[in-house]
This record gives structure tokens, C-alpha cells and sequence, in this order.
């Protein structure tokens, strides 16, 4: 969030719209603008600091340009398939005049979802073996099978290509842990 503070500076009277959070990261940084949180569920724990709406990153209901910044982190990878993610990364750069879109990478060797080294670089079925059994989040969460395999179909890390494809107009930023690319950042900071 630092990096976001310091690359967009957003000020107290930008309108940010935050596809697929919560206000943790906002109440992190002590950001008081206006923040709209648009999540596809209803919202559990909500803030009077911010604006709540349910709604699908794929298909916004706003006009172009609308918010200052399109915002989303860590969530373009949940989508499933590479042609939702089209239409999410499309709709971003669609509403936001600025927009940041932060992912994992998946070519870094931890699965951050699932803690664990490695285990993302085996097929799907294979993952759904052992990930239960075989993967800190299976040993500190212990999720049925079920979700276990939601999990599985629901999750497609990026590349670094694939990011360049979905964000043409955007500088794609590499952030690094031990010299590696652990995860990418689509940022516009211009229309």
C-alpha cells in the first residue's frame, strides 16, 4: 500500500473503486478518501468510511472513466479462466482513469494462497490430492475437500505475458522477494 501511496498519490478527494476488497488495506495506510469497496458478496463487516457494493468485476455498472483510480489486489487471479480475467483487467482500464491491479506471479515458487512451495507447478488434479493434506493451508485451515477443489478450479496465477496482454496501456511492475518475481504490478498512472 506504500507503493500505491507513493507511484498514484492519490488525494483526499480522489474516487477510488476497489474491485474484489475490503477497507483492510485502506485502514492500513489511514487513506480518508472516497472509496467505493465492490465485492460479488454481500459485505460481513462494514465501515461507515466507506461505500459498499455488490457487484461483478466483470461487468461494472459504471461509465467510462468514472473513479480516479481503478484499484485490485490479489484478486484477478480468483476469476478462473483467462477470458474472465480479460474482461475484469478490460473493465479496470475502462472505469479507472489510473488503475492498479496487483497479483501474484506464477512463475515464483511459493503459491501464496496455499503457502506452500511448488505445489501450483502440479496439475490441478494433482492439487487437489494434496493440497488438503500436503500444504500449510490445508494443515492450518483443513478445508473440506469440496472447498479444496473450488479452491483449485477457482485459481489461475498470471505471467508476466499474460499481464503485458491484459494491460496494454499499463507499466507492468515487478516486485521481488529473493531476487525473484513474486508478484506483478498493472499500473496506469495517466489516461
Amino acid at each position: 500500500m506504500s507503493r500505491f501511496m507513493e507511484t498514484l498519490a492519490p488525494s483526499p478527494t480522489c474516487k477510488i473503486l476497489d474491485i474484489g476488497g475490503s477497507g483492510f488495506n485502506w485502514d492500513i495506510i489511514q487513506y480518508s478518501g472516497n472509496v467505493v469497496l465492490l465485492n460479488i458478496l454481500e459485505p460481513t463487516c462494514m465501515s461507515p468510511k466507506y461505500t459498499y457494493v455488490q457487484g461483478d468485476g466483470t461487468n461494472l455498472e459504471y461509465t467510462d472513466k468514472e473513479f480516479d483510480i481503478a484499484y485490485s489486489n490479489s484478486v484477478i487471479e480468483h476469476l478462473s479462466t483467462y477470458e474472465n480475467q480479460q474482461r475484469f483487467a478490460n473493465e479496470m482500464r475502462r472505469v479507472g482513469q489510473k488503475v492498479w491491479c496487483q497479483t501474484p506471479a506464477r512463475w515464483f515458487f511459493i503459491e501464496p494462497h496455499y503457502i506452500t512451495p511448488f505445489i501450483h507447478f502440479v496439475s490441478k488434479k494433482w492439487q487437489c490430492v494434496l493440497l488438503r493434506n500436503f500444504s500449510i493451508w490445508g494443515w492450518i485451515t483443513r478445508p473440506s475437500q469440496d472447498y479444496v477443489d473450488r479452491m483449485v478450479k477457482e485459481l489461475r496465477l498470471l505471467t508476466y505475458a499474460e499481464m503485458r496482454e491484459l494491460f496494454p496501456d499499463c507499466e507492468i511492475i515487478r516486485e521481488k522477494f529473493l531476487f525473484m518475481t513474486k508478484s506483478f504490478i498493472a499500473v496506469r498512472k495517466n489516461d
